[in-house]
């Protein structure tokens, strides 16, 4: 059970204020400035001052940082210790909370597109030709990353990838357009496998881009080019 800890009676808590963070020079020992509801800046020998936060979570008393003075303020300081203090009157402890959003926020970025991309790329790139590997990498980078390569691959839906790849179509390189929807099919189907991902949704866009449309070339009458053709086929 959470327990929010008030000052004892009797004592009267001052609030700080910037002036007097400011004016404060620190000592040999840390100084412990106090403002209210548990909040106190620590002031270090070295000149360094730390928000902090004090407060009692299953019958343990516990410290949480607040972050740095002046780069967090004395009306950000309170803002977050109120947030803490919400979390502890809802029977949640505001350390263990901020661990499940960090970790959370490091699941989200290890799942991103782009760093599974990459890691299919290392996986299959050694047993393709260096150049059509360049090719391939070069293409997410310039076309892809950019606009869907930071976001959780399960979380890419169709719709934000037939934008991505319309980019390409829209500047003229439609061929190009196909080819990056084929190499994302790839990247999720490997997704898939890995467990990172449910389905997928390239195979949604099918038929979403305009077919290519393939060149004539005139045909070939001349004996001694259709021998040169043949050879050149044979080798």
């Amino acid at each position: 059970m959470a327990v929010i800890e008030l000052p004892p009676t009797g004592v009267t808590v001052i609030p700080l204020a910037d002036t007097a963070i400011r004016n404060t020079k620190p000592a040999e020992k840390a100084l412990k400035l106090t403002d209210e509801r548990g909040l106190y800046l620590l002031l270090k020998p070295n000149g360094s001052r730390w928000w902090r936060f004090d407060y009692r979570y299953g019958g343990k008393r516990k410290t949480l940082s607040m972050g740095v003075y002046p780069d967090v303020s004395l009306k950000d300081a309170r803002n977050r210790r109120d947030e803490a203090r919400k979390l502890l009157a809802s029977d949640a402890d505001p350390g263990e909370n901020r661990k499940a959003v960090k970790a959370a926020k490091m699941e989200h970025a290890a799942n991103s597109f782009e760093v599974i991309t990459r890691e299919w790329y290392t996986k299959y790139s050694a047993t393709w030709n260096a150049s059509h590997g360049e090719r391939i990498i070069r293409r997410f980078e310039r076309d892809l990353f950019p606009w869907i390569g930071g976001k959780p691959i399960a979380e890419i839906a169709a719709p934000d990838l037939l934008a991505t790849v319309r980019r390409i179509e829209n500047r003229g390189a439609l061929e190009t357009a196909h080819r990056a929807l084929g190499n994302c099919g790839q990247v999720f189907r490997y997704a898939i496998a890995t467990g990172r991902a449910t389905r997928d949704i390239s195979a949604d866009l099918r038929g979403a881009l305009p077919p290519v449309k393939g060149e004539h070339f005139a045909a070939i009458t001349e004996p001694k080019q259709v021998g040169a053709l043949l050879r050149a086929m044979w080798s």
